[in-house]
């Protein structure tokens, strides 16, 4: 199926946040807007776009603050809280434009926290949240680390805290050699800002679990070496969702959008949409 490109910007929490749009010819069935994670940004899931384009659904996405071609502070997202309210106002933008059809949200990594934060800190309408590889429990980073980070983000918010791994980002070493040479990729520390934000919202997440309601898919890889697939079995024990659906991939790492077995994970999460447009 032939797609079109849109692009726009918004002004977010922090600055200017660009966003970009693949759009299917026709009228499409549904809309998704799509939330990268950490250090990357939205062009990244170009294929995945693709895929729902070709399902009949037209796929937004945004650079977070300090990623991609958004304003900021290189990697320093600011606030989850800031990061959160600029995917709503993306789906409100993406509402206004496609306006009665069903929304879904999918996040990736950091993304995912955004999205798991989002909809656990106010009711969200939309038909379906995807979490691909949450980062809820987060495994980079040691203990010590981890615990003076919020304190190094109120001293030093730029200060990189921990510096994570390429290779950890998929088996496919195309995938890794892309990502280390990607100019839009940020390719140093976290910021402690960011790391402190993260641990922050995860924790708030994980506590209120039961406010998740939306139906809900979560992909996780089993090998993921950054996003810790212990955050996939909270979501399945504790999400209020009564709608929910936990596939974990064997083998796979952090970014499943893009192992060597991608057309799979991207077909079910694909098959996932499709039947939840039906019943939307």
């Amino acid at each position: 199926m032939m797609t079109r490109n849109e692009t726009g910007e918004f002004q977010g929490s922090a600055g200017r946040v660009f966003w970009q749009a693949w759009l299917p010819e026709g009228e499409p069935r549904a809309v998704a807007v799509i939330v990268h994670g950490y250090a990357e940004h939205s062009g990244r899931y170009a294929h995945v776009a693709e895929r729902l384009n070709d399902a009949g659904v037209a796929a937004y996405a945004l650079d977070h603050t300090g990623h991609g071609r958004s304003e900021g502070g290189k990697a320093n997202v600011v606030s989850l809280d800031g990061a959160a309210d600029n995917v709503r106002s993306l789906l409100d933008i993406a509402a206004r434009e496609h306006p009665g059809l069903p929304r879904f949200v999918i996040g990736h990594s950091m993304g995912g926290l955004t999205v798991a934060y989002l909809a656990t800190r106010a009711p969200l309408d939309v038909a379906g949240v995807v979490l691909s590889g949450p980062a809820i429990v987060v495994d980079a980073g040691n203990a010590v680390q981890r615990l003076f980070a919020p304190i190094v983000s109120k001293l030093a918010p730029t200060l990189p805290v921990v510096k994570l791994d390429s290779k950890l980002v998929s088996r496919d070493p195309e995938v890794v050699r892309a990502y280390d040479t990607d100019p839009l990729v940020y390719h140093g520390g976290v910021p402690a800002r960011t790391a402190a934000e993260m641990l922050r919202a995860g924790t708030y997440v994980l506590s209120h679990l039961n406010q998740l309601t939306a139906p809900l898919l979560v992909q996780h890889g089993a090998a993921d070496g950054l996003a810790s697939p212990e955050g996939a079995d909270l979501l399945e024990r504790d999400a209020a969702s009564k709608d929910k659906t936990v596939i974990r991939y064997d083998g796979l790492f952090h970014e499943i959008y893009n192992e060597p077995e991608q057309d799979k994970v991207i077909t079910d999460l694909v098959n996932w949409l499709d039947a939840h447009i039906a019943s939307a």
